[in-house]
């Protein structure tokens, strides 16, 4: 496992700002919004209302697992569009499902050791946008029919042209596909509702509580780090457009397993929704926030990280949270709110079940006893990716910057954001409240 430092003469870092776009559920065909347009339309706002300028910013650091060929670094494109000047720096992380997080928690760090002061930092992804590819048989194809150069020749090769050759590589889905044990992360999901025997019935009711709590949420307004977006022919997009007000365990019920059929449990409906988003913070150290009379929301700390069986990534928030817990001196009942990133309803459950039980916290995590039991009125209290999305990329920078803001709304000290991460690995940040 990574090991943070949490050196004294580390300096404080502090979240000063941040912006989400709606999360677009993906429809079956690529989305209205460019990678590059959706991580400007959370950026562009947020810095329109800052007292600095974009090439007052020391770096961008972006995450993002799929951008499209026209967008490689996709960082150093914001920074130059965003009006940052030539010699604002930028870089592209990728860490699956936390490279918004790996964002985050690079910013943190070369603040927290003096490399930088102001940084741009968070997360995007187009999933809707991910590409078809072509089969390895079409590439050689293709290369042998180049190759040809007379009639003759090219007869030849077209005759040895095969129609399977046509089928394309969905991206998307060999992304989500571990190379290593050969599972896709639904696949991984129904190992965890098997070993810790979490029902069909159980994921639903998890699952409905997302989209309800959503719903509710949006309604008294505790969504406002949500920017609007505008098509090209003026439409608006102000809100997540996969939750489902009507959600309930009878209507979802009624679907089937998607990847173990017939026998599995879980479903497209208690899975985190293929969407669109992104998500973009500011950090700053103490001198930037006293030359620029900035008012922070929030201290962010490095992140923790550890690895764990790719057959049963899900459990990685589990890991992450027994490594944040130690580095930072803490106990779970220091922590006020939890936000585990809901990739499954079976891998949130899974954790918070990991975390109470005596034997996995001293077999997987090392520990002498368990953790105890994250209360459910303290998690994930305005919903999750399972209502709202889970655009790979920015969920990490969503996540942290909605506990932020959660803390802020209910006057609370502490949160914990954490991910499970594709390839067997978890991520966790500890967020803490200014002036409470």
């Amino acid at each position: 496992m990574a090991k943070s430092s949490n050196k004294t003469n580390a300096r404080p870092v502090y979240l000063i700002d941040g912006a989400r776009t709606p999360f677009l559920k993906a429809r079956g065909k690529p989305g209205l919004f460019s990678a590059t347009d959706l991580a400007l339309g959370a950026t562009k706002p947020l810095m329109l209302r800052q007292p600095f300028d974009a090439s007052d910013l020391d770096e961008v650091i972006y995450g993002c697992m799929m951008p499209s060929a026209d967008e490689a670094n996709i960082a150093r494109i914001i920074a130059l569009r965003i009006g940052g000047g030539d010699k604002l720096t930028a870089y592209t992380v990728q860490r699956n499902c936390a490279s918004g997080l790996q964002a985050i928690d690079n910013a943190v760090r070369n603040i927290s050791h003096g490399y930088a002061d102001l940084i741009l930092a968070g997360g995007v992804d187009a999933m809707s946008r991910a590409p078809l590819l072509l089969r390895e048989d079409m590439v050689h194809w293709l290369a042998k029919f180049n190759k040809a150069k007379t009639p003759v020749a090219k007869a030849k090769a077209i005759a040895g042209l095969k129609g399977r050759y046509f089928a394309p590589i969905i991206a998307l889905m060999r992304g989500l596909t571990d190379p290593v044990v050969g599972l896709n992360m639904g696949q991984t999901a129904e190992n965890l509702a098997y070993r810790f025997g979490i029902t069909r019935d159980e994921m639903d009711a998890y699952s409905v509580q997302s989209h309800l709590r959503l719903t509710e949420s949006v309604k008294a307004g505790k969504l406002d780090e949500i920017e609007p977006l505008y098509g090209a022919k003026g439409k608006v997009f102000s809100e997540d457009d996969g939750v489902r007000p009507d959600s309930s365990v009878e209507k979802l019920a009624k679907l089937k397993p998607f990847f173990d059929r017939p026998y599995g449990k879980v479903t497209p409906a208690n899975s985190s929704q293929i969407t669109d988003g992104a998500s973009s913070l500011i950090l700053a150290s103490e001198d930037a926030i006293k030359k620029h009379k900035l008012k922070p929301i929030a201290k962010l700390n490095p992140a923790q990280w550890a690895g764990l069986d790719p057959a049963e990534m899900g459990l990685g928030p589990a890991h992450a949270i027994a490594e944040t817990l130690k580095a930072h001196h803490l106990i779970l009942d220091n922590i006020d709110y939890w936000e585990i990133n809901e990739a499954f309803a079976a891998q949130v459950q899974a954790c918070v079940m990991a975390l109470t039980d005596k034997d996995y916290c001293k077999d997987e995590l090392g520990l002498k006893k368990a953790i105890g039991q994250i209360p459910n009125d303290r998690l994930n209290v305005d919903g999750g990716a399972i209502a709202l999305g889970h655009p790979v990329g920015s969920s990490g920078a969503r996540i942290v910057l909605h506990m932020a803001h959660t803390l802020k709304r209910e006057k609370a000290k502490k949160g914990i954001a954490t991910l499970c991460i594709g390839g067997g690995q978890g991520g966790s940040m500890l967020v803490e409240a200014i002036g409470t």
